[in-house]
């Protein structure tokens, strides 16, 4: 058995995958801030330091805050996508919450948001 080496992923490629699941309301697993995470990203853009940002709803994984329960909208994250790793696209429910608050200092410039795409109710067959 050899060395099983593990993929770096390139901020392109990471954006790449983020923007595919925004614009098809696909969940992410990703590691950030070295802890095991699952998101619904909603927005992916610029903050007002023209840095990449990405608007998720986190159902899962760990949170240096803790998450609270699911549907609570102290779910948001605003994360940094220069920091995610191990990005992948899952195949499940879309989640979020009602009052994303954070999205007007999260991200000021949009490069893809997740309310601009037609509905997808995998449930209705759509």
């Amino acid at each position: 058995m050899g060395v099983v080496e593990a993929k770096i992923q390139t901020v392109e490629e990471i954006y790449r995958l983020v923007w595919t699941a925004v614009a098809t309301k696909q969940p992410i697993r990703a590691m950030y801030k070295g802890l095991p995470r699952l998101f619904c990203p909603h927005r992916l853009g610029r903050n007002r330091g023209n840095q990449l940002r990405v608007l998720c709803y986190q159902y899962g994984g760990g949170s240096e805050s803790g998450l609270a329960p699911m549907g609570s909208p102290e779910n948001w994250r605003c994360v940094a996508l220069e920091k995610l790793r191990q990005v992948e696209l899952l195949h499940g429910s879309w989640l979020t919450a009602p009052n994303h608050s954070r999205p007007a200092n999260c991200i000021v410039q949009a490069d893809m948001d997740a309310e601009d795409q037609p509905e997808r109710d995998p449930q209705k067959g759509h």
